[in-house]
């Protein structure tokens, strides 16, 4: 499809990110994929069997997204995660605050939407407010201070911030640094999987985790491929269409929440389009909704009271301007980005999981002292 413009691709490129989406907001309500939920069963319970399905798609999606670069399929240096500029302070203050925030919540940007899908009326809330505060990040009040205190504290590296970059750059050839390190880290995450008895008795564990894998690894395909345009025969650049950030895009789960606010408000602006990210909003809510409706499982919930509802708003806050400060989200950062081996998505997951597991720290103290 190279010869044609990107007005033309930008269809095929939406429906393709809705239906991976749509396979993924499915398949998580059914297996409960969620890795708020895989920090508070590890926290709180002692259980890995959630973070190990986490674990599980990482590993997937690095050894799909790592055989698609060396395929040539796709480049994923022209994604926004192996960029030269290491924000590292970035990574760690917006990963920890994105940790918190997907805490008092209830659950990370992804998994907001698959509630929704299921009737929660409380994630519709902390999907406006999310949307609200990425695009106040993005655009507005919190970006001043994201791009003038905390992308500050950057690094400026000669090469790549992934690891085959920045190996090869110590000796050797980045391609062996590729399969060496993909290989490492993928196979590793899927052997502490298939570790434990219990999780590979459940047949849900395997499904969550190797199909939300195989959706990121093909959002990279989507986006990077189909979506490619080598030359926009219109401007004669090198495009990837119908992206928000008009570079190769996998699944996350904060900008195209701000994003799809703004559709919805400016719906009348010819110049709008549904993009991978808006698509793959949607999608996520109706795989969702159509698995709870069949499986009899959609259920109306509300708030509790006035506390509940001034925690999960504060929360949608922290997650829309952390998800935007650190690049990504649990999904974003933490299996898109990690996919590509991005040292920022690295720390980014383990700042959301610090963050997570502090805040849940500080919630079994308080009602502890409340009894």
């Amino acid at each position: 499809m190279a010869e044609q413009t990107a007005a033309q691709l930008a269809p095929y490129v939406a429906w393709a990110a809705f239906a991976l989406a749509f396979v993924f907001g499915a398949v998580a309500n059914k297996t409960d994929f969620c890795a708020m939920g895989a920090v508070s069963d590890w926290v709180n319970m002692g259980s890995l069997n959630r973070m190990r399905m986490w674990l599980l798609a990482i590993g997937v999606a690095i050894l799909g997204a790592n055989a698609l670069q060396l395929a040539g399929v796709v480049d994923l240096a022209k994604s926004i995660y192996p960029g030269r500029n290491f924000t590292w302070l970035s990574y760690l203050v917006g990963g920890s605050l994105f940790g918190v925030g997907m805490t008092l919540a209830s659950g990370c940007g992804s998994k907001t939407l698959i509630r929704i899908g299921g009737g929660n009326l409380k994630s519709v809330v902390v999907f406006l407010v999310a949307g609200i505060a990425a695009y106040m990040t993005l655009r507005g009040l919190f970006g001043a201070f994201r791009v003038g205190v905390l992308e500050q504290a950057a690094i400026n590296l000669s090469t790549g911030q992934d690891l085959p970059s920045l190996a090869a750059g110590m000796g050797g050839s980045k391609q062996v640094w590729i399969v060496a390190l993909s290989l490492l880290f993928g196979l590793a995450f899927i052997v502490f999987a298939y570790a434990a008895k219990e999780f590979r008795s459940n047949f849900d564990c395997t499904l969550g985790g190797v199909v939300t894998g195989l959706v990121v690894v093909g959002g990279w395909v989507v986006s990077g491929h189909l979506g490619h345009l080598a030359e926009d025969p219109k401007t004669l650049e090198e495009a990837f269409v119908a992206t928000n950030s008009g570079r190769m895009e996998a699944f996350s789960f904060v900008a195209p929440l701000a994003y799809s606010l703004e559709y919805l408000m400016l719906w009348t602006d010819k110049t709008k389009i549904i993009t991978y990210g808006i698509a793959s909003t949607a999608g996520v809510i109706a795989g969702s909704a159509a698995y709870a409706l069949a499986a009899g499982k959609f259920r109306w919930e509300g708030f509790r009271n006035a506390e509940d509802t001034g925690m999960h708003m504060f929360g949608g806050v922290l997650m829309g301007f952390g998800g935007i400060t650190a690049l990504g989200c649990t999904i974003g950062q933490g299996i898109s980005g990690f996919s590509t081996l991005a040292l920022g998505s690295i720390m980014t997951f383990v700042a959301i999981v610090a963050g997570s597991a502090a805040t849940m720290k500080w919630q079994y103290w308080r009602m502890t002292r409340g009894a």
